[in-house]
């Protein structure tokens, strides 16, 4: 018989990223245990970049853009070469061209360290939207799992979940609550779309 009966489809995955690179890796270790997804490709604006070393360690080539590029139709090709299932934005901080939006329409998400569309839109990332949370005596934060459109933290929602803010939270201990809510939630909401969308890999 076949080797191939009941194999798992392997959905390829693109991520993009910006920094360390925490929710790449918590992506990574996830889907090698699952085995539904892989991540065939690491897109990063930022040469020093922490996530360079995460995608130099588990061996998955990366695509080094600058403003330009970004925005030029080759690196859409580059990108369809893939075949991807999903383009995954972990920690990426440039607001995607509408030629990329246009070309994955429904396929890309991204996930935003805050309850939105509170603490939302440009210059709101990572330590400035805890701060902002904090300064404003909130009682809650959390994360939200979103697809992407033309408009920054825009797109239509796909997961939200909460952590209590106590009194005593300096940002910095939100921003712990937060990667431990985005470690577990990210990869598990992927591993969602992938199944109940059945997004085609064709």
């Amino acid at each position: 018989m076949g080797n191939h009966i009941g194999k798992p489809v392997m959905h390829p995955l693109i991520l993009f990223a910006s920094g360390r690179g925490s929710n790449v890796q918590a992506v990574i270790d996830y889907f090698s245990k699952e085995q539904k997804a892989f991540v065939a490709l690491i897109v990063c604006n930022n040469p020093e970049a922490g996530v360079l070393e995460i995608a130099s360690r588990h061996q998955i080539p990366v695509q080094l853009i600058d403003r330009k590029s970004f925005k030029e139709e080759a690196f859409v090709e580059v990108l369809k070469q893939y075949k991807p299932s999903l383009l995954v934005l972990a920690g990426f901080l440039w607001k995607v061209p509408e030629s990329v939006v246009a070309s994955f329409s429904g396929k890309i998400i991204n996930i935003h360290p805050a309850l939105l569309p509170k603490y939302g839109g440009k210059g709101m990332y990572g330590m400035h939207v805890h701060n902002a949370v904090v300064a404003a005596n909130e009682k809650e934060s959390g994360i939200t799992i979103h697809f992407v459109n033309e408009h920054y933290d825009e797109g239509a929602t796909i997961v939200q979940a909460q952590c209590k803010l106590l009194p005593e939270d300096s940002p910095e201990h939100l921003a712990e609550k937060i990667h431990k809510l985005e470690h577990y939630f990210f990869p598990r909401t992927i591993e969602f779309l992938l199944k109940e969308i059945n997004i085609d890999i064709d």
